[in-house]
């Protein structure tokens, strides 16, 4: 049994790895897509591509926050930041995404007060700080940091903070694949399912996709080996015409998931329709805060006028994020858009496509 993470990047391990995916890998054409920036990450850093038969495309999902966040959500907190006696506060990588006019950081070199934060809990004691102002966190994220948000409000709440409030879009996974499956925009034969998201839920949300589309469903870890076992998971499936639900990451992953965090999340979140960047508006995709916490919701306790969004049309990011290109496909990569200089949401996070292509993989 592996017990350190220097085991999970020995190289000998890894070449064994890639040598037994190669002898079950059909003679086909094989799709397999990973709906988690941090996989994509793995698959450059390590160069796993290179490993792997020609015949494996690995394809690069939805799958970093971020990125699928929309653009009249990133307009919507500029237009609270410019309020008077407004602090918003946010992860550091929200503040470079770019929205209709600006992003959050060039609003907050005009003289707004925009600050980056680690852990909503921290921002609670910003709103404590600071009583005569509107503290307002900027909820963003998958099933993984939802909890976390949820744990804040319940906060705030418990301690009566009422100048604290989220202006929230955080998103769920399952419904996100289905739209990407519905769509018929390319052909996927599995899913590399997200550790981090299943952590809380469990692998039991990706079940209707086994069921209902046949297609083979492995939630992977995030060193080297963890994507090579659930690559080598995924093509036995196929090879077998199987269609299961499968748990490589099960150091961390559980089946039911992480049921107090659900419990907390469901607490103070419902399901909600919500919009995704590339993908359009997904039913039951998002959380919105329920009415018992509406205090505590910047949607309902500010009243911002936006202007129409509009987006940098040569930025692709959204038929990225729909696995449909690649980011050397988009004319602005490399060139007009780097990390330094982000021209799409793509390019921003270290999760995103964008960046992770032009830090570890080939550019034009």
């Amino acid at each position: 049994m592996i017990k350190f993470i220097d085991e999970y990047r020995d190289p000998q391990l890894i070449a064994r790895a890639a040598a037994q995916i190669r002898e079950i890998t059909p003679e086909r054409n094989i799709n397999l897509m990973e709906v988690c920036g941090g996989h994509t990450i793995t698959i450059f850093k390590y160069g796993l591509k290179k490993l792997l038969p020609d015949n494996i495309n690995l394809i690069s999902g939805p799958g970093c926050p971020v990125c699928v966040t929309d653009t009249e959500f990133i307009d919507r907190a500029i237009a609270l930041a410019k309020m008077p006696n407004v602090i918003v506060t946010t992860f550091g990588d929200m503040v470079r995404v770019p929205g209709s006019r600006g992003s959050l950081q060039s609003t907050k070199a005009e003289g707004a007060d925009v600050r980056t934060c680690y852990s909503p809990m921290e921002v609670l004691e910003i709103a404590t700080g600071n009583p005569e102002k509107e503290v307002v966190f900027i909820g963003i994220g998958f099933e993984t940091t939802a909890p976390t948000t949820a744990a804040a409000i319940q906060t705030a709440k418990a301690r009566s903070i009422g100048n604290f409030s989220v202006l929230a879009t955080h998103k769920t996974m399952p419904m996100a694949m289905k739209t990407l499956l519905d769509a018929g925009e390319i052909t996927l034969h599995g899913f590399i399912c997200p550790g981090h998201v299943t952590t809380i839920t469990g692998p039991e949300i990706y079940q209707f996709i086994a069921d209902e589309y046949k297609i083979p469903c492995v939630v992977a870890g995030f060193e080297p080996l963890d994507m090579l076992e659930a690559i080598f998971m995924l093509v036995k499936q196929i090879a077998e015409n199987q269609a299961q639900v499968e748990n490589q990451y099960r150091r961390a992953v559980k089946p039911g998931g992480n049921r107090k965090a659900l419990e907390i999340m469901m607490e103070v979140f419902a399901p909600c329709d919500s919009t995704w960047r590339g993908l359009g508006n997904i039913p039951d995709s998002g959380l919105r805060i329920r009415d018992r916490y509406h205090d505590w919701d910047a949607t309902k306790k500010f009243q911002v006028d936006i202007i129409p969004s509009r987006q940098n049309p040569a930025c692709i990011c959204g038929a990225i994020m729909r696995g449909v290109r690649v980011p050397p496909d988009c004319r602005l990569f490399g060139k007009v858009c780097t990390p330094e200089n982000p021209q799409g949401a793509c390019m921003v996070s270290a999760e995103g496509a964008c960046a992770t292509y032009f830090v570890y993989g080939e550019r034009l």
